[in-house]
């Protein structure tokens, strides 16, 4: 008996040792938290994480599969901490909410997820839909479908007719009056069971609309939309069930509240103060710029019909102004998380984002954080996402060249790795 059990545990050994396992030859390592880049590293992939990373390149075992990035710059997985996964700009959007089913939106999403992976983004934050993005969420979870993995807020919250109310701009009989099964807030009482609606219908997060926005059909776009005690009684009821609240702002005093009684994240910001800024330092609050979404709203507003008249009038107004409030406040020293609002411009081409904040003087290295470490950090997962680092998942992406001299090659992704899955090579 001891010498069969000597020699299955030899066995064991054995085919332990012969498993196969992927060698990634980096030529620049960027590992997501540290400020330098580094050179001629070798990642070890078993499973799904990261066994270890070697200096040089090492020889593979029999069996090992060898990826060769020797003329790449390799980095961990970007995270997008604002996209919409149900659909995109086209100048029929609006149309479309009358004509398209869920099953539509649905069909739709499982292309978008598959071309946000190929763009290098692993993870995103999902800030606002029906509900088919709980159900692409859960579909990428169990591999139904390609995507990268999704932390979503479910449907947004919004106050009666602001930017987030679903029937903004219907005919009157076809208005109605929406309440907190569909997120509309009216005093702490909604608000509370607002919240609670989300979690039953397998939220992550909670979004709320502190403002009024620029592509609902409300003539709005900056005005205050909650009040403080339903602000507060959304951040406690969130809190209680282990939910972070992303806040959609554009004007000052909105987003003020919203920082000042809890909320996480701040969206846009477009009109943020200095006040608001220090308050967003003191707090630990961070601001989403998403200012690829600004450009391209901005330069929508310019093709005649692609928006309704009220829309194309506020983001002619809105939408240029967000990088230079993104500039403002980097240097201020406000916390700053990576994320485009992907929905409002082509999915795919979230990566624009880099370029837009190297602009205005973020230094690349520190945009590249901000997409990684950073971001998985205020998802609660930095213990295991955001940095390449023995035992992390193997959430690995590549660029040509070296995106710290010219960051414009982060929108040429060559290779996607997700949880040691090659999607991309």
């Amino acid at each position: 008996m001891k010498k069969l059990t000597l020699a299955l545990c030899t066995l064991m050994i054995v085919i332990s040792s012969s498993a196969q396992r992927t060698i990634i030859h980096a030529g620049t390592l960027i590992d997501g938290v540290s400020k330098k880049a580094f050179t001629e590293r070798s990642i070890i992939v078993d499973g799904k994480k990261i066994s270890s990373i070697e200096n040089g390149y090492v020889s593979p075992n029999d069996g090992d599969v060898v990826i060769d990035l020797k003329n790449h710059t390799v980095m961990p997985g970007w995270i997008d901490m604002h996209v919409h996964m149900e659909g995109e700009t086209s100048p029929d959007r609006y149309i479309r909410e009358f004509t398209d089913n869920p099953a539509d939106k649905a069909f739709a999403s499982v292309n978008i997820a598959e071309r946000t992976l190929l763009a290098g983004f692993t993870t995103v934050r999902d800030l606002g839909g029906t509900g088919v993005n709980v159900s692409l969420r859960d579909a990428i979870n169990k591999g139904t479908v390609d995507g990268p993995r999704i932390f979503t807020a479910e449907k947004s919250l919004s106050i009666t007719g602001g930017h987030a109310d679903p029937s903004n701009g219907y005919r009157d009989d076809l208005m109605g009056n929406p309440g907190p099964d569909v997120g509309v807030v009216n005093g702490v009482d909604d608000a509370r069971k607002a919240v609670r609606q989300r979690y039953k219908n397998g939220a992550d997060l909670i979004k709320i609309t502190a403002t009024g926005g620029v592509l609902s059909v409300a003539k709005d776009g900056q005005g205050a939309h909650f009040q403080e005690e339903e602000i507060i009684a959304i951040v406690e009821a969130a809190n209680d069930l282990g939910f972070h609240v992303a806040a959609h702002a554009h004007g000052d005093e909105g987003m003020r509240r919203a920082v000042a009684n809890g909320v996480k994240t701040i969206e846009h910001g477009t009109y943020m103060s200095d006040a608001t800024m220090d308050l967003m330092i003191k707090n630990n609050s961070y601001l989403v710029p998403t200012i690829t979404a600004g450009m391209e709203v901005a330069n929508n507003a310019k093709k005649p019909g692609y928006y309704p008249k009220v829309v194309a009038e506020k983001a002619r107004v809105i939408g240029p102004k967000i990088q230079g409030t993104f500039a403002r406040a980097y240097k201020k020293g406000v916390p700053i998380a990576f994320g485009t609002d992907a929905g409002v411009f082509k999915h795919g081409e979230n990566a624009r984002e880099f370029g837009y904040m190297v602009e205005v003087g973020m230094p690349a290295m520190e945009t590249i954080i901000c997409a990684t470490s950073n971001n998985a950090a205020l998802l609660g997962i930095g213990d295991e996402l955001g940095m390449l680092k023995k035992g992390f998942l193997a959430d690995i992406v590549a660029v040509p060249g070296n995106p710290l001299n010219d960051i414009e090659v982060m929108k040429d992704v060559r290779f996607v790795m997700k949880e040691g899955k090659i999607y991309k090579k």
